[in-house]
């Protein structure tokens, strides 16, 4: 069998599935050891695979729920984990991540975190949805695509600093947590490997401690209007928002931010005032 993405209990890897298995053991390491996993402690996991991570987090006495949309990887995960199953360790749930409510976590009576090796096509949906979500992890160790890696926190791209052009994405991390990159993964420390390089993120303390006295939702209207038209001076997009120029003009100056300002280049703590300055 010639097919690289050949796998061995009989299945491919998807590519419509962005299907890429983890083989390196200094990655399963960093993760395992960027979640702090003690015996007792809740994990989701999306995406188990072949199981290798899986193994890991059960051997250091997590108690998992691990979601697969690959049916197909059912039949070898049942068998690998027979007795974790049995003893209720691990539930093996075939669901579509993305149609997953964390809410259903609460009946475990105890926080959770969210480790995982996830696609790289539905990186930024999972991040939202899970810090996004009514009842959040307390922390998320995900291995991604190394540049969304860099996008998230946000690297100054001359000097490597923090403090580089911010995104949505990066905004948005920051705000329910406290972003870092772990490790870099090269791109073949997985089967069948992909076409760029990965890393390792954990995004910790995960709160929604920095939305006290605004409002979640319209922090976000602003935030991806305003990025919708990134490459208009924040003066044009808030004009367009707030229906008038004066108003767009007196948020920004109440806010301190300077009429020419763009969105990449406010920080989270320019965005908070900027929503107060607009609802003063």
């Amino acid at each position: 069998m010639n097919d690289s993405s050949y796998i061995s209990n009989g299945t491919r890897a998807k590519k419509h599935l962005g299907q890429h298995f983890l083989t390196s053991q200094k990655a399963l390491f960093d993760m395992v050891t960027a979640g702090e996993v003690h015996s007792g402690d809740l994990v989701l996991e999306i995406g188990p695979g072949k199981g290798v991570l899986t193994k890991e987090l059960l051997e250091k006495g997590a108690q998992v729920i691990a979601i697969e949309k690959d049916t197909d990887l059912l039949p070898l995960l049942k068998e690998k984990f027979e007795k974790e199953i049995s003893k209720e360790q691990l539930q093996i749930l075939p669901k579509d991540i993305l149609a997953f409510d964390p809410s259903i976590l609460k009946e475990y009576k105890k926080p959770y975190k969210l480790i995982a090796n996830i696609p790289y096509y539905i990186t930024g949906a999972i991040i939202e949805q899970f810090l996004g979500a009514k009842y959040q992890p307390e922390r998320m160790v995900l291995l991604i695509q190394k540049e969304v890696a860099e996008r998230i926190i946000a690297r100054n791209e001359k000097t490597g600093n923090l403090g580089g052009k911010q995104s949505i994405l990066s905004i948005a991390v920051s705000v329910y947590g406290q972003p870092r990159v772990v490790s870099k993964v090269p791109a073949g420390a997985f089967f069948p490997p992909p076409k760029v390089d990965s890393a390792i993120i954990s995004i910790e303390n995960i709160n929604r401690n920095f939305f006290e006295g605004i409002s979640e939702k319209k922090f976000f209207e602003v935030l991806k209007f305003c990025f919708g038209r990134k490459r208009k001076q924040l003066l044009g997009s808030l004009t367009e928002l707030l229906e008038e120029r004066t108003k767009a003009i007196s948020a920004l100056q109440k806010a301190d931010i300077p009429t020419k300002a763009r969105p990449e280049d406010l920080s989270k703590e320019d965005w908070k005032r900027l929503l107060q300055g607009i609802e003063s």
